[in-house]
């Protein structure tokens, strides 16, 4: 855990001590950061790491400690403090002008801070020009950033940072809504900048991502720094003992196809929707868990709907236990016994204004009422209690609001709310994105237990490689709108599906 960094150092923070209404959020956490350097600092939600880099950034005032940027000495950093240091943040919501076009938005600080009173399009042209020339991307300037992918627009952030003569980027998340490919052609950014002496601080909570592109990792814990590590002196499971302060217990799923295969759950034949997905053939047995992964494009979760009847298919066949299928709507696949869990749980998943038992029981609400057709309140408050209990859901109360829990625990909530239904057979688009690697392992959990006590049949579709290799017993690869394997995990590699649906091999750094 001793650093021997040697070089210019960018940041230095020293004893920094954080409180909120007397509850400790960092306590004499220390970090350095040197130039050129890329470093992801790693940590379950709730460990500080927020807190860290917007006291870093002059966003928050620590209550003691001191804070170094560029060797100079910050007793009270303010926010244009850190931006004339050259420190800049980018957060997950990107804080872009969406009305705005490219050049617009990378210009517009750098306007704002020179307090020009004549404005005209050529300066924002070479203002912006110059940015993305930098990186040796190309963008059409002239864009609406609505229009942009969220790729795309994470690049027209970085561009707008470096118009600040920028020395430190920090990037909260930044993989979060991004592709494989987008996320390969940020990593190129980063070390682009690298190359140019710019440093970067990464947090993220997909732990591949931290061994694919840092080489420094501090972790934190119940804002504690646990340790400050070379890169390659870790790997997976230390860097999950180190955030987490327990070992977990991994198993890949096992599971005797041979033994199933009379048990067919769900059989798709031919299945085709134009210009999502093409002869898609696959069975499902009961207890079985099968992965689907591809690039974002691939038809992997336009399959899904269709499955669940939200995107009705041009032709081919579903049978449910060896009895053919129509399925127009979520209300027929729900009445099959079919449930889907969507990627974004906020959105699709939750009603975020709802208490927490109205979102458990929300599938089943016809099963909780009176004789009069009324909500039996009582009803749902005792079947909610069952599913927190069941399911370990962390709340301080069945009436608190969702947006009061934990990623973790509103993802559990999400998955309970489609556990009520029972059902025989149970999609799941990306469950585990957002939330940190114990809320992960606590979701694959749940998964394993409805497969092997329920004997449900799960598809877990993720673009998660390593996800899907640790909880599946076989994996459907997509690329193109088809399915162009099927692998086992004991007798594949990561890197080895990776070229597969992309093409390319995973970057090493």
């Amino acid at each position: 855990m001793t650093n021997s960094k040697i070089g210019k150092t960018i940041l230095d923070l020293r004893n920094i001590n954080k409180f909120f209404g007397g509850v400790r959020a960092l306590s004499d956490f220390s970090m350095t950061i040197e130039e050129g350097e890329i470093h992801c600092l790693v940590g379950e939600n709730g460990s500080g790491k927020s807190t860290l880099i917007k006291v870093a950034s002059g966003a928050l005032k620590a209550e003691s400690g001191d804070i170094y940027i560029n060797g100079n000495f910050y007793k009270n950093l303010h926010i244009m403090d850190a931006i004339k240091e050259g420190i800049q943040v980018i957060y997950q919501d990107l804080s872009l002008y969406t009305n705005l076009t490219i050049a617009e938005n990378i210009a517009m600080n750098q306007l704002i801070e020179k307090n020009l009173k004549l404005i005209n399009s050529r300066i924002i042209h070479n203002i912006s020009k110059e940015a993305i020339n930098e990186l040796k991307i190309n963008l059409d300037l002239e864009m609406v950033v609505e229009n942009l992918a969220m790729g795309d627009k994470q690049l027209v952030a970085i561009c707008r940072a470096l118009t600040h003569d920028v020395k430190l980027i920090i990037m909260d998340e930044p993989t979060v809504a991004l592709t494989r490919n987008e996320i390969e052609l940020l990593f190129k950014v980063i070390l682009s900048l690298k190359e140019k002496g710019i440093s970067t601080l990464f947090l993220s909570h997909k732990l591949s991502e931290v061994f694919q592109i840092s080489e420094e990792v501090t972790i934190i814990r119940d804002g504690l720094k646990v340790g400050e590590f070379k890169t390659n002196e870790l790997d997976n499971d230390k860097l999950i003992f180190y955030m987490i302060g327990k070992k977990i217990e991994k198993e890949k799923y096992s599971y005797d196809e041979d033994k199933n295969k009379d048990n067919v759950l769900l059989e798709v034949t031919n299945l085709t929707k134009k210009n999502n997905f093409k002869n898609i053939n696959f069975k499902l047995l009961a207890g079985e868990i099968i992965g689907i992964t591809g690039l974002l494009g691939s038809g992997r979760t336009e399959l899904a709907l269709s499955i669940f009847g939200l995107n009705k298919p041009d032709s081919g066949h579903i049978f449910i236990e060896g009895e053919k299928v129509k399925i127009d709507s979520p209300q027929d696949a729900i009445k099959l016994g079919i449930s889907f869990f969507p990627s974004d749980r906020t959105i699709e998943g939750l009603f975020m204004k709802k208490p927490v038992d109205i979102n458990l029981i929300i599938t089943v609400i016809k099963e909780n009422l009176n004789k009069m057709g009324l909500i039996d309140f009582r009803s749902i408050k005792s079947r909610a209690k069952e599913q927190v209990e069941d399911l370990n859901i962390k709340i301080p109360s069945l009436s608190a609001q969702i947006t009061s829990l934990s990623g973790g625990n509103q993802q559990k909530v999400a998955l309970g709310k489609w556990i009520s239904t029972n059902p025989k057979i149970f999609i799941l688009d990306s469950p585990t994105v957002g939330v940190d690697i114990g809320a992960k392992y606590n979701v694959y959990s749940i998964i394993k237990k409805l497969a092997i006590e329920q004997n449900m049949g799960i598809i877990m579709i993720s673009d998660e490689i390593r996800e899907v290799m640790e909880n599946c017993n076989k994996i459907l690869l997509m690329k193109k709108g088809e399915i162009i394997d099927i692998v086992y995990p004991n007798k594949t590699s990561e890197n080895e599906i990776f070229s597969k649906i992309s093409g390319t091999s995973l970057s090493n750094n």
